[in-house]
């Protein structure tokens, strides 16, 4: 039986040794398939719905900034900063340079996780995600890990006042797009899949669409270099 971190309820997330880079775009922009089981995506949404989610919005175009309309909770937890790091993702950025530099891990400054819930009617407008410097070092990818999405079963036993909270999943794909706005690349959400692509100066404008059924869920966080 797997294991939960003492204390919190969240997963310790197992070594994988087999994942597998699916190039969308070079290494600027890829995905890693069953990065996180089932049962550890299952885990993170207990966790999340149980703790309870802040709504996150923007003052939208008009005022310089894009269009949000999500749920979102905090965690700050070095140990899962670096069980993440080191069940496998370390492996998967051992040949990637950005200028030079090379991966040394998740966000270990800031030590920022977002976990995120889009409810039907919800989405993230077209935006850019900014690098963060860390004295020597800089974040330079983002990592997303949908926790639903099309490969996870029709039912689940998560449940909220008695009734599911967890439907099959409809609309929320990650969009990106060229210099005009032209759409390049849709990347639909599935449970334990982990998306990455680069962010700063060379990060694509993208998107996450309208969820039309059921309920998003993305475990967020950045990649850092040194």
């Amino acid at each position: 039986m797997e294991s939960l971190s003492i204390g919190s309820a969240l997963p310790i997330v197992k070594f994988k040794n087999d994942l597998q880079v699916e190039k969308l775009k070079s290494t600027s922009l890829f995905t890693i398939p069953n990065f996180l089981s089932s049962y550890e995506c299952d885990c993170f949404i207990k966790y999340a719905e149980k703790s309870g989610f802040l709504h996150q919005g923007s003052l939208g175009p008009a005022k310089g900034e894009a269009f949000r309309d999500n749920d979102r909770i905090s965690i700050e937890d070095i140990g899962l900063a670096e069980n993440l790091w080191l069940s496998g993702l370390s492996n998967v950025f051992r040949e990637i340079k950005v200028e030079g530099r090379s991966a040394c891990g998740l966000n270990p400054n800031i030590r920022f996780y977002s976990l995120c819930r889009y409810k039907v009617g919800q989405r993230f407008g077209p935006h850019i995600d900014e690098s963060v410097d860390l004295d020597q070092r800089r974040t330079e990818y983002t990592l997303l890990i949908y926790l639903n999405g099309s490969g996870m079963r029709n039912k689940k036993s998560i449940s909220k006042g008695g009734k599911d909270i967890n439907q099959q999943l409809q609309g929320g794909e990650t969009v990106f797009y060229s210099g005009r706005k032209r759409e390049i690349i849709e990347v639909a959400p599935m449970a334990g899949m982990a998306l990455l692509h680069l962010h700063g100066e060379k990060c694509m404008l993208h998107e996450a669409r309208t969820v039309s059924k059921g309920i998003k869920y993305v475990l967020r966080s950045d990649v850092v270099f040194g």
